[in-house]
């Protein structure tokens, strides 16, 4: 009895570790694309960044363009985004899928409405879960 107690231990404990609640971390991640969009609208593109990868690494696609790294996605939205041009962000059609514990994405539609304009399109967002929090670490959008 007490080796098929250990047995059973052995086999179950591992799959209990393994286990994550997948509506709680979607609403971790929602959490995160609404403080982006209030950082955006409040004229705060550091908040709005803050949740991005901040390595080299981190890669950004939109039509033909690929930009690797924080630091270029941060000149790209500071050269095209920044004062008037910034306008109201709004993410809308939402769907996050949970990968794992460490790792999602995030299906949507985004919108910059400009006193003159009005830009939108689609993204995917891959996010992982690393020692700071969750942090996008591919944006593709169109």
């Amino acid at each position: 009895m007490r080796i098929m107690t250990l047995l059973l231990l052995f086999v179950l404990l591992p799959a209990a570790l393994l286990a994550f609640d997948e509506e709680e971390i979607a609403g971790e991640i929602r959490a995160i694309l609404q403080e982006q969009q209030r950082s955006w609208n409040e004229g705060s593109l550091e908040g709005f960044m803050a949740f991005y990868w901040n390595s080299k690494d981190f890669t950004f696609q939109s039509g033909k363009k690929r930009l690797l790294g924080w630091d270029e996605l941060h000149v790209m939205y500071q050269t095209n985004y920044s004062g008037e041009k910034r306008g109201v962000l709004l993410f809308d059609d939402l769907t996050v899928n949970v990968l794992s514990a460490d790792a999602a994405y995030v299906i949507g539609r985004w919108k910059v409405e400009r006193p003159d304009e009005v830009k939108g399109g689609l993204f995917t967002l891959i996010l992982r879960k690393l020692d700071e929090g969750w942090r996008i670490v591919h944006d593709h959008s169109s």
